[in-house]
């Protein structure tokens, strides 16, 4: 029995390191310069970004779901051009409890709006994003909705205290792919600042 119960342990722990490495995979991140840092809040500054958006179902969970397969359709060879553009991180969403989730995927910094394939989806639009200063949380697991509202609270309470006024809606970051295990997992919540 106590054999059993070793075995079973190698093989999970195997099983977290393989996910583990696998989640640290090189994927285009945008860059960042870092202002400042408290614990799991970071002020950063972000240059524009190129960003595909499409909008989601009704529930969260459905919209996030349906979102990411249209926008993984499209750089997967669903274009004009049936070429491949390589995945970046994070996907951002909208809050959750909005009548629509915006779900976005970054561009390749290889891409311009005049560059880039024509999407078969016309359920898919591009613009420039300019994040600029923006504070942001970290936190690890799924980014369920509730998860999701209790972290914007941390948030929001730590720009209160230190008086930071915001310029853009709350947006939810998801560093990860879906096979990626909870304990791995890398989620921000990101508000511009003045």
């Amino acid at each position: 029995m106590k054999i059993f119960i070793w075995i079973s342990l190698v093989c999970i722990f195997f099983a977290f390191g393989i996910a583990g490495y696998l989640s640290k995979r090189v994927i285009y991140k945008p860059d960042y310069l870092l202002i400042d840092r408290f614990k799991r809040i970071e002020i950063r500054e972000y240059k524009k970004i190129l960003i595909a958006t499409t909008v989601g179902g009704s529930s969260y969970k459905d919209a996030t779901y349906s979102g990411f397969r249209t926008l993984a359709n499209y750089i997967f060879g669903g274009n004009e051009k049936n070429i491949k553009i390589p995945m970046t991180a994070p996907v951002i969403t909208t809050m959750p409890n909005n009548d629509n989730t915006h779900i976005s995927f970054i561009m390749s910094q290889n891409y311009s709006l005049e560059t880039l394939p024509i999407p078969e989806s016309n359920q898919i639009m591009f613009k420039e994003v300019s994040l600029g200063k923006v504070a942001v949380i970290k936190f690890g697991m799924w980014a369920t909705p509730k998860r999701i509202i209790k972290m914007k609270k941390k948030l929001e309470n730590f720009l209160f205290e230190n008086k930071i006024n915001i310029s853009s809606e709350y947006l939810v970051a998801q560093y990860n792919s879906p096979w990626v295990m909870p304990p791995f997992r890398k989620n921000e919540i990101i508000v511009s600042i003045n």
